[in-house]
């Protein structure tokens, strides 16, 4: 997930997305490679996870490692969904927190949860410009790529055969009409970045689906057509690619778009599957209903559409979570999109997706900012320092917190924090926090406490409301 921004029809408001993406497996009798028959209305299933298998595809959802000790989430989990989507875990600073020192904790806890369930993964994201360890944003040139390439080359190893598809990429494309890259850090080591990543994921995970994600893409614009295009073009010359990922944010002043159905088809028809990732729409009642009925007509209807993952269970789960974009409510009560949409899944399709044998070519997942969030300088005393960075959109933020060394070193290290009124912290990385709300601690984990002198580490947190603006105390344990 990201930050904030409208998708759809490729106008930018001030929507979101942190992020990033979704995975899972067809319930019941459904495994890799089979091909699924369209179920009759009286085969109709009662959950997301049922009807969507019947008509052959999943319906997944964003999930945060620290959620799973909420027995009402992970009871609407398990009951709905068939794939499953890390939010923040398999990020690069949560996975790769200092440079080749590599943590997987969290995110091993989300992959153990869906394979304990019967649930697919989708893997979220390798290379992105955003949510990027601080040390990675401190490179570039030759440094970056080969450190894209190791950092892909790793995560990717760690979770070889365990991963339904990845968000190989994720929004390389800029915003507005020009079509253009976005100018990132890896955008600047060279136009072939994107394909050296995909050639790498599919060396260090050869089963896997390959993908691009992006948002805004909804419908066909500049960003879609320059995205399409480049899709064509790796298709054409062998880079392996196999999905296109359509965040699909909405909100009113990006509705799903007139021709939304039309342009999953025309990415489809280049060879590709298509997935609705990070799929949320603002609203309440029969409007929000009408809508997911819509963006779940529109998968039914395109053959290679394999699936939809909405990004989060409850509204109060959601990034967005002050649009109420989400098909149960806070008290994790379905809502009338919820019925809509299992009610579109029940109708069917016209098409049922053929499975794709898996990918032969030869090896050789909010809108993020684009500028670098203000760094607070960091407070003295104590042993260390700790310094925060912020992206932030309307109702929720992701920190970034760098913890630096004293001469002395250390063995263990406390940041405190004091959020806003009204602030919550809902997910936390590479670090144990105590309290959500108001004065808020972080503790190091077991592999990252030990600090050299003079040298630093990362944890990162996601939350919402208001991020913090007050400098951080850090104490060494």
């Amino acid at each position: 997930m990201n930050h904030v921004r409208a998708r759809g029809s490729g106008r930018l408001t001030t929507a979101p997305r942190l992020r990033a993406a979704l995975v899972s497996i067809a319930t019941g009798a459904v495994a890799l490679g089979a091909t699924v028959a369209v179920a009759s209305s009286a085969s109709a299933g009662t959950t997301l996870a049922t009807s969507a298998a019947e008509q052959g595809r999943y319906f997944g959802t964003a999930v945060a490692a620290n959620k799973l000790s909420d027995s009402a989430y992970v009871g609407i989990l398990n009951r709905e969904f068939n794939m499953v989507t890390p939010e923040n875990e398999m990020k690069w600073d949560a996975t790769e927190p200092a440079q080749g020192q590599f943590s997987y904790t969290s995110a091993d806890r989300i992959v153990s949860h869906a394979q304990a369930n019967g649930m697919r993964i989708r893997g979220h994201a390798l290379a992105w410009h955003s949510q990027q360890p601080g040390w990675a944003q401190n490179l570039s040139g030759s440094a970056l790529r080969s450190a894209m390439v190791s950092h892909v080359s790793q995560v990717a190893g760690h979770y070889q055969g365990k991963i339904y598809a990845w968000d190989v990429v994720n929004e390389a494309f800029a915003d507005g009409g020009s079509g253009a890259r976005r100018d990132s850090n890896l955008q600047r080591t060279g136009n072939d970045w994107i394909e050296v990543a995909f050639r790498t994921a599919r060396a260090a995970d050869p089963g896997a689906k390959l993908c691009y994600n992006d948002y805004n893409t909804d419908g066909q614009n500049a960003k879609s057509n320059a995205v399409y295009a480049m899709v064509q073009d790796f298709r054409s010359r062998g880079v392996p690619i196999d999905c296109v990922g359509f965040q699909s944010h909405f909100n009113s002043a990006s509705p799903v778009p007139s021709d939304y159905q039309a342009n999953l088809q025309r990415f489809a028809n280049l060879g590709v599957d298509v997935q609705i990732t990070e799929l949320d729409i603002e609203g309440s009642g029969s409007t929000q209903a009408d809508n997911y009925t819509r963006v779940t007509r529109a998968c039914l209807a395109v053959t290679r559409c394999t699936g939809i993952s909405v990004w989060g269970i409850r509204d109060t789960d959601s990034w967005r979570a002050s649009g109420t974009p989400l098909l149960f409510d806070g008290n994790g009560n379905k809502k009338p999109a919820y019925t809509a949409t299992l009610d579109a899944l029940n109708a069917g399709g016209s098409t049922t997706p053929p499975t794709t044998a898996p990918p032969t070519t030869t090896p050789p997942t909010t809108p993020p900012p684009t500028t670098a969030p203000p760094t607070t300088p960091p407070p003295s005393g104590g042993g260390c320092t700790a310094s925060v960075s912020l992206q932030s959109w309307t109702g929720g933020f992701v920190a970034t917190v760098r913890v630096s060394a004293g001469p002395a070193g250390l063995k263990g290290w406390t940041v405190g924090l004091t959020l806003p009124s009204g602030a919550t912290v809902t997910n936390t990385w590479n670090a144990q926090n105590t309290g959500t709300s108001g004065s808020v601690a972080f503790r190091n984990l077991s592999y990252n406490g030990t600090v050299g002198a003079g040298g630093s580490t990362e944890f990162g947190f996601q939350g919402t409301g208001v991020g913090p603006t007050a400098l951080p105390s850090c104490a060494a344990a």
